[in-house]
């Protein structure tokens, strides 16, 4: 059958801000699946602040490589349903996950491994859930707050934790899962609204960076030190957590978007690492497969008993999504950013 679909490409990498004008929509002939391959035709697609470091001639040493320029832009979460199958295990009408995005429809091959294991084509099992958690709480993003606090032993309760980039989509479930694992949570962003929003619906301490000083701020609310930090941004906030951490404090290193369009700027005072025992811990959610059931059934329970708020800001339409990347990486969106393919 003769198909036609829309697919993103990267016209030139950024020089500091993502703007559209970084990219193009081409419309492109949909090949027919071979043997073993499945069509799919996309609902929903991911933005991730992680895209940014794939905006480069050469993304970083052991990441995911960066997206070439003028081809289709694979290694992005998408969920859709299934068009055409030739692929046993798959049928016409399931709902799959898989990690090539931005793109009206896509031939996925069931055998191949995308994104350490995250991407590689999946059915869904709905039930009560929307298709487009997978892509959020029940899917990559809920991985990664899981593991992350999992791999600094952070889901015991019974300590202060931090919580950087807290309206994200990452940061919004750390900080709702470490309070509903028991510890006292302070969570940080970067404006009223989003602090407003994680007092209100999530229930947790929050302060906005950008008011005054932030190692004052943390101060303030946690004289005592924190035990623990979870860190999306880097930079001045490591900065600010490695002072305020106890002894023997951990912080899992999740992501540093401070620097993911300006020159890196690495903490001062890394030496208390050595002074306090602390412990900073590199993850990836990829390398964590194997909390993946355990993560879903715990926050599946959490959102059908309405203690986990899962927030998304959506964008209609797939011409809308390097728009929504780049609102995203400044800040001007809460929760998990999604686009909506009609």
């Amino acid at each position: 059958m003769n198909r036609a679909g829309r697919e993103v490409r990267v016209r030139r990498y950024p020089a500091g801000a993502v703007t559209p004008d970084d990219f193009e929509i081409v419309e492109v002939p949909v090949a027919d699946p071979h043997p073993g391959q499945v069509l799919v035709r996309n609902t929903w697609t991911s933005v991730d602040p992680g895209l940014r470091l794939r905006l480069r001639p050469d993304a970083p040493a052991g990441y995911f490589p960066a997206f070439p320029l003028g081809q289709a832009m694979d290694g992005i979460m998408a969920v859709g349903e299934v068009v055409e199958s030739r692929a046993e295990g798959f049928v016409p009408g399931d709902v799959v996950s898989h990690a090539q995005g931005w793109r009206d429809y896509a031939v996925v091959d069931p055998g191949a491994t995308q994104l350490g294991g995250i991407g590689t084509l999946s059915r869904l099992d709905i039930g009560d859930a929307e298709p487009q958690w997978y892509l959020g709480a029940l899917g990559g993003m809920g991985l990664t707050a899981y593991a992350g606090l999992h791999v600094i032993d952070a889901l015991d309760g019974g300590e202060t934790v931090w919580v950087s980039a807290a309206a994200g989509a990452v940061g919004s479930l750390a900080a709702q899962i470490a309070k509903l694992r028991g510890n006292r949570v302070i969570a940080s962003a970067g404006t009223d609204e989003k602090v407003d929003w994680l007092r209100e619906a999530l229930g947790v301490e929050a302060f906005n960076y950008r008011r005054g000083d932030l190692s004052s701020s943390l101060r303030e609310l946690a004289p005592g030190g924190i035990d623990a930090y979870f860190d999306s941004v880097g930079g001045d906030h490591l900065e600010a957590a490695l002072d305020h951490l106890t002894g023997h404090g951990r912080v899992a290193m999740c992501g540093s978007i401070s620097d993911y369009e300006s020159e890196p700027r690495g903490p001062r005072n890394l030496f208390l690492a050595v002074s306090r025992n602390l412990m900073l811990r590199g993850f990836r959610a990829s390398s964590n497969l194997h909390l993946m059931a355990e993560m879903r059934e715990q926050l599946s329970a959490w959102l059908g008993s309405g203690e986990l708020v899962h927030r998304e800001t959506v964008f209609a339409d797939l011409e809308q999504a390097p728009h929504a990347l780049a609102e995203m990486i400044s800040g001007r969106t809460t929760g998990k950013t999604l686009v909506s393919i009609c």
